[in-house]
Formats: structure tokens, sequence, C-alpha cells
């Protein structure tokens, strides 16, 4: 089975590291595709996986339709599975003309940029056309729900870590502190994340002001971190607050911290997955894999959900992991993991499973005709092309 994958941008972290963790394990003829104007490697490293480039420019960009739909018909894949909104919407439209048989898509996480009824309407036009979309959380398995895309169509499979890549390194940890002038017994309190003010980072700043002698190691960059940088000197933290940047990795940075907080309520707490496999004791507002396991009465040790109205629960919390910290003479907690469930090899076995399944019944290789004009919401006086407006989905 060929299967090409089409990923809006194949970044280092989020739905580009989800990516690879799944074509790694697949035991299928994969490639990949990204719409991304930063440059990638033309193979995955250490597996020998293509990987296409094809600059998009907007959702609905024909010019990239029309490359990706030459690219399939190339290729002659069996499965096209899309990645992201733009993805999503492109990679199903090209692949229909295309005449792929089988389309499944993944949505990774579903927020403010479908705030708008005309990018709504366009990715459901676009959903009509695929077979199954994979939901990384119940919570966008209910939105899509919400939106009104069918529950038979709609599959959930949780996101995925591999618990081998984070093992705790003392001489990465030295190495990394001394990188970015952490002493080395100084304890580190750290977030990873988007700087965005939906992850809340501004709390943990605030809460850094209250625990004397901690320094804040912030993960990650977007449009909060001005703000954040403001914030932190506004409460005199500026000295303790070490602001890295994106990262390709985060076991480094993982290393380097003794405590690690996810303040943000809207999450589905991969970092936190992550923070709790290297060993950390892991402060959350909101990750479901833990709130699973702690309503079956069988918490992961050296975890713990923040009250989320009570202002003062995160600097307490703080307050009380760090002087654990000190009862255990630094030592660091055993690596830990949450469920199966959530590891790549399910991850991958779960989509094969949907593979399989679809591509039981026969498809044809063939481009879907007539093109339909389609005249919703999205188009006011112009007009998008789309291909198969009475298609049969699986």
């Amino acid at each position: 089975m060929r299967v090409l994958h089409v990923i809006s941008t194949l970044g280092p972290d989020g739905a580009g590291h989800q990516v690879r963790l799944l074509v790694r394990r697949l035991p299928y003829d994969s490639e990949i595709v990204t719409l991304g104007p930063s440059p990638v490697p033309l193979t995955l490293a250490g597996d020998g996986i293509p990987v296409h480039r094809l600059h998009s420019h907007c959702d609905h960009d024909p010019a990239a339709i029309g490359r990706l739909r030459r690219l399939m018909i190339d290729g002659r894949y069996d499965v096209v599975h899309t990645h992201l909104f733009r993805a999503g919407v492109q990679g199903r439209i090209a692949a229909r003309m295309a005449g792929v048989p089988h389309v499944v898509a993944t949505e990774h996480h579903l927020g403010s940029e479908l705030v708008s009824s005309r990018r709504r309407a366009l990715y459901l036009t676009g959903e009509r056309l695929g077979q199954v979309t994979i939901a990384a959380s119940p919570a966008i398995a209910g939105r899509l729900t919400s939106w009104g895309v069918p529950r038979s169509r709609i599959a959930m499979i949780p996101k995925a870590i591999d618990t081998g890549e984070f093992g705790f390194d003392p001489a990465l940890r030295a190495a990394t502190r001394g990188r970015l002038g952490i002493a080395p017994g100084e304890p580190v309190v750290g977030g990873i994340g988007r700087l965005e003010p939906g992850k809340r980072f501004d709390l943990l700043i605030r809460a850094v002001g209250e625990v004397p002698g901690a320094t804040l190691l912030l993960v990650g960059d977007g449009p909060a971190r001005t703000a954040l940088e403001r914030l932190a000197d506004i409460e005199g933290v500026a000295d303790r607050v070490r602001f890295t940047g994106a990262v390709g990795h985060a076991r480094e940075m993982l290393c380097a911290m003794d405590v690690f907080v996810s303040p943000g309520q809207e999450s589905f707490g991969v970092a936190t997955l992550e923070a709790v496999a290297a060993g950390l004791p892991a402060l959350y507002a909101a990750c479901p894999p833990l709130e699973d396991r702690a309503a079956r009465r069988a918490p992961v040790r050296g975890t713990h959900r923040l009250a989320g109205r009570d202002r003062e629960s995160l600097p307490r919390a703080l307050r009380a992991e760090l002087l654990c910290l000190t009862e255990r003479r630094g030592a660091r907690l055993p690596a830990r993991t949450v469920s199966s469930r959530y590891g790549a090899d399910h991850l991958a076995a779960s989509v094969g499973r949907i593979y399989e399944r679809i591509t039981e019944r026969p498809g044809r290789r063939r481009v879907i005709a007539p093109l339909l004009t389609f005249r919703g919401r999205i188009a006011g006086k112009n007009r998008i092309p789309l291909p198969g407006g009475n298609v049969r989905n699986a």
C-alpha cells in the first residue's frame, strides 16, 4: 500500500512530530509532502522516507492544488492522509481530482483559526471529500460533531509520544544548563509550548515571583513572547526567566528542569506526558490522560492537577515540589508512562487499522466528475471548483 501524508508544515514539534512518529512505524510505502515555506530535508533522517516540498500561499490555492494533483497522479497512491487545516482542504480536493481511492484526515487541533464562518464552511466542504477524520482528542471529536460532521466519519485516536526519546541524561543536563547560564544546583521550573495567551504562561511568571531562588525556563516561541518578557520585567523576575525560543526536540530542556508546569486550561497535555516520561514532577491545569488516571484512583506519581480558579494553587504547589526536590537531594523521579494508549506504537496500529478497513472496499482510481461549483457561505461572488459533489464515502 502506498500512502502520501500531506501536512501544512512539517515543523520539529506538534503535528510534524506526530507525523514522524506515525510514518516511522507504519508498515507501508509512505511519503510526505509539506505545504509550508520553511525548508525541510528531502528524507526523514535515518528512515529514508521521501519528503516533497510544495509551497502554498493560502488555504484555497488553486496552483498548489494542481501541483498536489499531479504529484498524486504520478505517485499512484492508494491512500492520501492529510494533517492540519490547509493540508486538509487542499489535500482532499487534490486527492479526489487525482482519483485517489481512499482519503483520511487527522485533526491535531482545531482552534481560533476556524472561528470565521467562511473558513469553517471551507473546511466542511473539504471534509465531505474524505472518508474518515481522525480526532486527536475527545474535545476535537466533539467540536467536529457540533459542526455537523457525522459521528460515523470520526475516529478518536489520541496524540502519542515515544517515551524512549526522553530518557534522563546527567551529562545533557549539565551541558544544557551551562549553555543557558544556570548553576548546577539551581532549582529550575519549566514550561513548554507555543507562547500564546491560551497557554497562560503569564500565571507561571507571576508564580515564580513568589518562589525565591527558582529559575523559570520557557521553551517555545509565539505572538505572546514580547508581552511575557515585559511581564517578567514588571514582576521583577526578568533575571530569573530564560526564554529559549523554539527547539527541535524537548529532551535536553526537560533534562535541565526540576519541575514541569502546564498552566493552560485548553491542552491535551503532550508536553506534560513527555515531562513525566523524563522523570519530572508535573503540575498541570489540563491533561486528559492524567485526569483519566486520577478519576480511576490511579494517579501517576509526581503529578498534581492545579485548581482552576485558585490563583494561589500554582505558587503553593511549586513551593511544595521544590521542598520535595530538596528532600530527594535533587534526585530525579523514575520515568513513568500514563498508558500504552498514548504510545507511538498504539498510534501507528490504530491508524493502520483504519487504512485496512477503508481499503477493504475496492476503490475506483479515476477522477471524480463532474466538478462541482460550491456556492456556500465561503463563496460569495467567488466560486471554488470542487470535485465529486455526490461522492459516496465509507
